[in-house]
């Protein structure tokens, strides 16, 4: 029997095992936190990406580079079965969720270029906010006066962030971006709660992905720019890092409690005020940091409201 090699160095395999062993042995909220810390890190240098490239390519050039990105990590599992990765029973439902999440990406990605870090992040958070509304005219779900004020309280913060140098010139262009792509980002989610009533939440990414691509195209052609070697580098990573934020963040969702889970998100905006200092030299504004704190607390009282709702209904059922 050959004795083992002690100076032999592990193997990639053995090291994952280690950090699974390692990841299993934590409790599912501390589990859940990491894979969110990991999507709002994911995000901010994406965010990072989109800003640093803005000033050679559109934000419709980006989208179209960051669904293609999503399509190409997607298409080995899509290809163990074709047909079912995109059967759908209400396919028109899909297409407008995915035509409004290309638009909701692509106002996005405008906001990113024009605004600091931290106030395109702030402004993003409102989406948590315009799901209130859709929850009761989209989803049909009974609003209470709490859920109502908490949303009512947070678009107070908005206003607060939209008025930072205390006059109305500070809402412009970038800012009207920014709340657009919330709102038809909250439209996107409302959309996957009735779809994920019969659809896998694959399906969804696949249809998502794919007609992204196609949706994004149009656009991209209007100002399109054949990127360099470093750029195209650039703008694949910037795609690859969008799909390791989602999918971290699904991830973390999936495993820990969606109360808990919500107060890591917001680790964005501390990592965006960072990056956002030592990268492009923004100050965040006192008015910014005000506002966004106000949407934050409205927010996290939100989701620890649905999460209690959630956990209520769930009991009544067993």
């Amino acid at each position: 029997m050959t004795p083992p090699d002690l100076n032999a160095r592990p193997s990639k395999d053995a090291y994952r095992s280690i950090l699974s062993l390692w990841l299993a042995g934590l409790a599912p909220n501390t589990r859940g936190a990491i894979w969110m810390l990991g999507s709002a890190l994911a995000f901010t240098l994406m965010t990072a990406l989109v800003k640093f490239l803005g000033a050679g390519y559109s934000a419709s050039v980006q989208t179209f580079y960051r669904q293609a990105a999503a399509l190409l990590v997607l298409l080995p599992m899509m290809a163990r079965d074709w047909r079912g990765s995109f059967h759908s029973t209400r396919p028109w439902i899909l297409l407008f969720r995915s035509s409004a999440g290309t638009l909701a990406m692509t106002l996005g990605f405008y906001a990113f270029q024009k605004l600091p870090l931290a106030d395109a992040n702030a402004l993003s958070f409102t989406r948590t906010l315009w799901l209130v509304p859709l929850a009761g005219f989209v989803l049909g779900e009974k609003l209470g006066p709490l859920r109502i004020g908490a949303s009512v309280v947070g678009f107070l913060g908005v206003v607060i962030m939209l008025r930072p140098t205390g006059s109305s010139a500070a809402f412009g262009l970038p800012q009207a971006a920014a709340l657009g792509s919330a709102f038809l980002f909250a439209l996107t989610i409302a959309g996957m709660k009735v779809l994920t009533r019969d659809h896998k939440p694959f399906t969804l990414l696949v249809w998502s992905s794919a007609l992204g691509l196609v949706f994004s195209i149009p656009m991209a052609l209007l100002s399109w720019r054949w990127p360099s070697l470093t750029d195209l580098g650039l703008l694949i990573a910037m795609g690859v890092l969008g799909v390791m934020a989602q999918a971290c963040y699904i991830k973390g969702m999936q495993i820990g409690d969606a109360a808990a889970m919500a107060p890591i998100d917001y680790m964005r905006l501390v990592f965006a005020v960072a990056v956002g200092f030592l990268v492009f030299h923004d100050i965040p504004q006192l008015a910014t940091l005000l506002g966004a704190a106000v949407v934050v607390c409205s927010t996290l009282f939100i989701t620890w409201r649905e999460a209690r709702d959630n956990r209520r209904a769930a009991a009544l059922i067993d």
